[in-house]
């Protein structure tokens, strides 16, 4: 008999509850499962809360057979085995749970009222002694002090927002978890959590002093943020280097804000800069997808089309479903193989970021410089025919707003090969059609006569 004080008569008595709070716990414990075994669990989860138990553990046996080393397709399984009040089957797979990840506290609990009902008292208040009383403050907050311990703040947090539910006014609770997620870079949560501190004790000297350091650091990232969103880059940039001043000694802040400073740099298109910043970024996270995407872009407007390509299938491979990443790639690909054929910005010898003045200008110089009534020589003539048109077609081109974008997004618009239809090239014409045009219009090439003398 089990004795009315003991260990497994007390858990007993109270399982039901218990199963209750466990799985609670479970629900935020799910990791990494592969997609399709993903499909049967979430299907399976719902057919069973909706009382559909054979058509859920059909589910459940698909999750098991995907992917065998998965302790919670064996959990679910075991589940709808004890909904449907098999519990000799449901005890194989809670062992297997056990055996694939052994702090799981709900299977051990599980496992052990069941091997209870069946009179196996040792193995039962073996299985109740190793789990943690989930009432026990004094316990949760000694486990939370273990796992800070060994880098598992995340485990520490969940224990210690129980002891602050289980303890009342339990500020040192909150005061800790504050901490725990302001050092994971949480600044929000953190913020949250120590205002919960404050609203036990007003005067609660180390709240209070967490509480300004947190504000103020939250208050230059949210202004940040807001100048990001009005395009306001060089602003946005000076607010997180601020942030890496006021919190030097978290890593976490000095690379987000350095991944943020990488943004805006691509975005204000200064390619150098944002090649320097998101390079230091994916130096200490090498698969940090947004700081690859914003190298990639500095990398488009500095021409380095095969170093933007490698960055876009970097930044791929971690987030395949991403359309600007794709749309990204896309256009590096088509940029490489427009630049190994004929590229304006080159002709004119400007950036691709340049303005439309920059190339005004550019193609005047050009444009008396290769003018062909300059050359006598029959053969300088020829050469200078060939430069002079190229010249023109440059200008005509990227001094359009809608042909420019589409050079841009790697489509030669004056190219009839790329220009969906077919057809001939109204722009590749012999010199004598491009005779007789003044390079100090700003419109076409065809307003004015202009003759060199």
């Amino acid at each position: 008999m089990v004795a009315p004080g003991s260990v497994t008569s007390r858990l007993g008595a109270v399982f039901p509850f218990l199963l209750v709070l466990v799985d609670l716990q479970y629900e935020g414990a799910e990791c990494g499962v592969n997609a399709d075994v993903e499909k049967h669990l979430e299907l399976g989860k719902k057919l069973l809360a909706a009382g559909q138990l054979a058509d859920a553990l059909s589910q459940f046996h698909a999750a098991v057979d995907g992917d065998p080393d998965n302790y919670i397709a064996y959990y679910r399984r075991a589940t709808v085995f004890l909904a449907m009040g098999k519990s000799k089957a449901a005890l194989p797979d809670l062992t297997k749970v056990i055996e694939l990840k052994m702090d799981f506290t709900a299977a051990r609990l599980q496992r052990g009222h069941l091997l209870l009902k069946q009179g196996k008292l040792d193995e039962a208040e073996d299985d109740f002694k190793k789990v943690v009383c989930v009432w026990d403050a004094e316990l949760r907050e000694l486990r939370a002090e273990c796992f800070i311990k060994e880098g598992e703040p995340r485990k520490a947090i969940s224990d210690l927002k129980a002891t602050s539910k289980l303890k009342n006014d339990n500020t040192e609770a909150f005061y800790k978890i504050s901490t725990l997620y302001y050092q994971l870079g949480d600044h929000e949560l953190s913020l949250s959590e120590v205002r919960e501190c404050l609203k036990l004790d007003q005067d609660h000297k180390r709240c209070f002093a967490h509480y300004k350091q947190v504000k103020k650091l939250n208050k230059l990232i949210e202004s940040a943020e807001e100048l990001i969103r009005d395009g306001r880059y060089t602003d946005a940039t000076s607010k997180y280097e601020s942030v890496m001043k006021t919190e030097p000694s978290i890593a976490e802040y000095t690379v987000r804000s350095k991944e943020r400073i990488c943004h805006c740099f691509s975005k204000d298109e200064k390619p150098v800069e944002a090649i320097r910043v998101c390079s230091e970024v994916l130096q200490i996270e090498p698969d940090n997808v947004n700081a690859l995407k914003d190298r990639a872009e500095a990398y488009l407007i500095e021409e380095m089309y095969d170093e933007a390509i490698q960055d876009y299938e970097a930044a791929q491979e971690h987030n395949e479903n991403d359309q600007q990443i794709r749309e990204g790639l896309e256009k590096a690909q088509r940029l490489l193989k427009q630049s190994q054929k004929r590229d304006y910005y080159k002709i004119l010898g400007v950036k691709r970021n340049a303005k439309k003045q920059e190339i005004i200008k550019a193609y005047r110089k050009l444009a008396l410089q290769w003018h062909p009534d300059n050359f006598q020589n029959e053969e300088e003539k020829k050469k200078a025919e060939k430069k002079f048109i190229d010249i023109a077609a440059a200008k005509e081109v990227l001094s359009d707003p809608e042909m420019r974008k589409k050079f841009d997004d790697g489509e030669d618009p004056l190219d009839a090969e790329s220009q969906q239809g077919g057809g001939g090239n109204p722009f590749h014409r012999s010199w004598n059609s491009w005779q007789g045009f003044n390079p100090f219009s700003s419109g076409g090439p065809f307003r004015f006569k202009f003759h060199f003398n």
